[in-house]
């Protein structure tokens, strides 16, 4: 173990992982959601990601935009940012909705046991994942520079720039307007009740089909912010770009307890700084096994997660 490279790369690590844990907790809300509702792991939800990349590298083509342009003026990129975000964000929405009506419905209707539904849920993530590979001919497709990043200050020693800052935000803002809509809203109580009693719920006039329906869509439009972060970031997306932050959403969705909201948002930030404290620590090849490894633990050890309580018995 490198405890020096650890020590020295502390405040450097801590500020990329909380941006990369804030793709991740966006992302996991998809998860939660739908589980919380469910008790159904949408493993589709990963295409649901990746086509909102695309949605938004594609919107901002329309305006002539690809790798190769150069960094538009403030003004522009609030707006190309802006038609980025709402493209993604509605294209993934879309695609969660047809994935449900289309995979999962049928099966709930006809009381299908669950593991028809997680074979589903595979069969349907591997058909869009290869139906964009076949789109693209396999090819990553570039994400144009809109941001040019800059230092805005230093903590620790570390440069926090304003992509940096900028990531985190708006994570932070659609969490706390998610949660709020969830605990305040009187579609937000539907929910609730669905998930604690979806018989008793019905009985008390709550329309089911539309309710699971809104929760695919909550789940679609932050994996489809999640996505354009993941643009700006990684400055890029391919077909198979939603596997693997995949997984490590998943993890952060079991880690933070899976069916809780904000243990979405704790997992994917703690998940987000344990990946390169582990990199400092153990080397860069053992970066990509920290989200098994603590996905394995808290099944052992905390089944329900660091918070365990279930989206049916959330309190505001």
């Amino acid at each position: 173990m490198n405890f020096t490279s650890f020590l020295h790369n502390f405040w450097d690590n801590t500020v990329s992982g909380l941006s990369q844990g804030s793709i991740y907790a966006l992302f996991a809300l998809g998860y939660t959601l739908v589980y919380g509702v469910l008790r159904l792991i949408n493993f589709a939800h990963s295409e649901v990601f990746m086509i909102g990349t695309f949605a938004a590298i594609y919107a901002w083509r329309g305006f002539g935009l690809d790798q190769d342009s150069s960094t538009p003026a403030f003004g522009l990129v609030v707006v190309y940012l802006l038609v980025g975000l709402l493209a993604a964000m509605a294209a993934s929405a879309t695609t969660a909705v047809v994935i449900e009506r289309v995979a999962y419905r049928p099966l709930r209707r006809r009381n299908a046991p669950t593991l028809a539904f997680l074979i589903t849920a595979i069969g349907a993530s591997v058909v869009l994942s290869e139906a964009v590979g076949v789109w693209t001919r396999r090819k990553p497709v570039g994400a144009p520079p809109l941001v040019r990043q800059k230092v805005v200050f230093h903590i620790g020693g570390a440069a926090v720039t304003n992509l940096t800052i900028g990531i985190l935000v708006l994570a932070l803002v659609l969490m706390v307007a998610l949660d709020q809509f969830i605990n305040h809203s009187r579609l937000g109580r539907g929910i609730r009740a669905v998930a604690m009693d979806p018989n008793t719920a019905a009985l008390m006039g709550v329309n089911k089909d539309r309710v699971i329906a809104l929760v695919f869509v909550l789940g679609g439009l932050m994996a489809g912010a999640a996505a354009v972060m993941y643009n700006l970031k990684i400055t890029g997306t391919h077909f198979f770009a939603g596997f693997d932050l995949g997984i490590k959403s998943f993890a952060a969705a079991v880690l933070g307890g899976i069916g809780n909201l904000r243990g979405a948002l704790l997992g994917g930030l703690l998940l987000g700084v344990l990946e390169p404290y582990t990199s400092s620590l153990l080397g860069t090849q053992w970066t990509s096994i920290v989200a098994f490894v603590v996905l394995v633990a808290i099944l052992v050890f905390r089944p329900t997660g660091i918070l365990g309580e279930s989206l049916g018995r959330t309190r505001a």
